[in-house]
């Protein structure tokens, strides 16, 4: 029975998996993405704050890992609470809502008066960050054919690096600007609700997805939806979706847990994203308390303009790497030259002592670090669950692996400040993070197929155990 309705629902899906990427895939892309941008934008943004309050409000190191880590604990829960609406629902039913969550834990965040309304403040706006990735990732995925869907996809997280870049060059041009320290963390979190309200509306008017529409049952939705994805001339909008995929909250983890192969998967990308995320945001979050180890003597405003000179110049081409090698390459290859690499660049911080103390070298090696995790595990954590899990808990089985993602980085973000303040310092908080890129390694090497050149729906097949691990062939349109 599960055989025949995947044929029939990769034949209602094979001009859409055979087409290029069209002008409507492309905005539903720009529209998710501003989300990443606003994500990467309010998560890391919050380093350069707490330097600049850590003296106003003589904070303790306690206190500065909570502020860096609360957000991403809380949108731990924003990713699993919003990823198993969105298989119920639908994806149009709740896309957008997510963005108003998190802007309005940013402008509660710029008029906080106190340590404690700023913690709670963060944490809201974490629901709304969590709740973008499952969502978005799957929106662009049903949407995308198969020999482009990685780099569709990965267009929607690599909106990140343009966030990682603003954020570090918004501060750097406040700093520069003679206002007060106290006007200028207000100015740096209250942006953060502009760009994702900016989105807002267009979020809205997106269509539902073609495969959650088949799969909820309503085959015109779904044929609408394809036909305006393939270079149609229906118009985009309209009510609400009237598809629906019955099962309570818990249901999910009946079709997530069926097969051996499933189980793996759902390891492999929830592991894999954990140990990314405790290295990447323990670093990033961080990022100015290490470099103002690196040179005490330092001003704020040169050690922020050292952080966004790293992110243009090593996280920016990773991001452009991966979207042009990710449905060349695969998935899988960039994920384990990432995480072997990033664990070359921390493991030669730790290991040779000088390193700490020549800028040159340490800025390089650090930046290599940045390279090989959007070339690599960054971008492809957010890509993989998008692809491999089954229609009815693809968003399900996302919000699972970003929350495992969130919980690592809140431990990270938690403990490279401890670390940092700690005997280890940089040489040893690097170590840990080196030997965690290892075993990130592992688990993509034990655990994680290669999605590269096969349609949604022979992903699904091939999860639930019908069939071996091939090596797939890519059509022509992924030239």
């Amino acid at each position: 029975m599960r055989d025949s309705l995947t044929n029939d629902r990769s034949g209602h899906f094979a001009a859409l998996d055979e087409a290029r990427p069209s002008r409507f895939q492309y905005k539903i892309m720009f529209v998710s993405g501003m989300g990443f941008f606003t994500d990467a934008y309010d998560l890391f943004i919050i380093g350069v704050v707490v330097s600049l309050l850590r003296s106003q409000w003589d904070l303790t190191t306690t206190q500065v890992s909570l502020l860096n880590s609360a957000t991403l604990v809380a949108s731990a829960v924003g990713a699993i609470v919003f990823g198993r609406i969105a298989d119920m629902l639908g994806r149009k039913r709740i896309y957008g809502y997510e963005v108003l969550i998190l802007a309005a834990g940013a402008i509660a965040s710029a008029l906080a008066p106190n340590f404690a309304f700023l913690l709670i403040a963060r944490a809201i706006l974490g629901i709304g960050v969590g709740g973008d990735y499952p969502v978005s990732a799957t929106i662009m995925s049903e949407y995308s054919g198969r020999a482009s869907r990685g780099r569709m996809v990965g267009l929607v997280f690599a909106m990140q690096g343009a966030g990682l870049v603003f954020g570090p060059l918004l501060a750097s041009g406040l700093l520069a600007s003679g206002l007060s320290h106290d006007t200028i963390w207000r100015l740096l979190l209250g942006f953060g609700a502009i760009p994702g309200l900016a989105v807002f509306y267009l979020r809205r008017q997106i269509k539902e997805t073609p495969r959650f529409a088949l799969a909820g049952g309503v085959a015109e939705e779904a044929e609408a939806a394809i036909a305006m994805a393939t270079g149609g001339a229906i118009p985009v909008g309209g009510g609400e979706s009237s598809a629906r995929i019955r099962g309570g909250a818990f249901s999910g983890a009946r079709t997530l847990f069926s097969s051996p192969r499933m189980v793996k998967w759902l390891i492999g990308t929830a592991l894999s994203w954990m140990l990314l995320d405790f290295a990447y945001y323990g670093n990033s979050i961080s990022s100015p308390t290490v470099l103002n180890l690196l040179d005490p003597h330092a001003s704020l405003l040169r050690n922020t303009l050292l952080q966004l000179g790293v992110f243009a110049v090593f996280a920016l081409p990773g991001y452009l790497l991966a979207i042009w090698l990710m449905d060349r390459m695969g998935r899988r290859p960039i994920q384990l030259l990432g995480f072997a690499l990033m664990a070359v660049s921390f493991l030669l911080i730790a290991a040779v002592p000088s390193v700490v103390h020549v800028a040159g070298t340490f800025v390089f090696l650090y930046g290599m670090s940045y390279l090989f995790s959007e070339f690599g595990p960054n971008t492809t954590t957010f890509v993989y669950p998008a692809e491999i899990f089954p229609v009815e808990v693809r968003t399900t089985g996302h919000g699972i692996s970003a929350a495992a993602g969130k919980i690592g980085a809140f431990i990270g973000a938690y403990l490279f400040p401890q670390m940092l303040a700690s005997s280890m310092g940089i040489r040893g908080a690097e170590l840990v993070a080196g030997l965690v890129s290892l075993v990130g390694f592992a688990v993509t090497a034990i655990c994680l197929p290669e999605p590269k050149g096969r349609s949604l729906e022979e992903l699904t097949e091939l999860g639930l155990g019908h069939g071996p691990e091939r090596k797939p062939e890519l059509v022509s349109a992924s030239a």
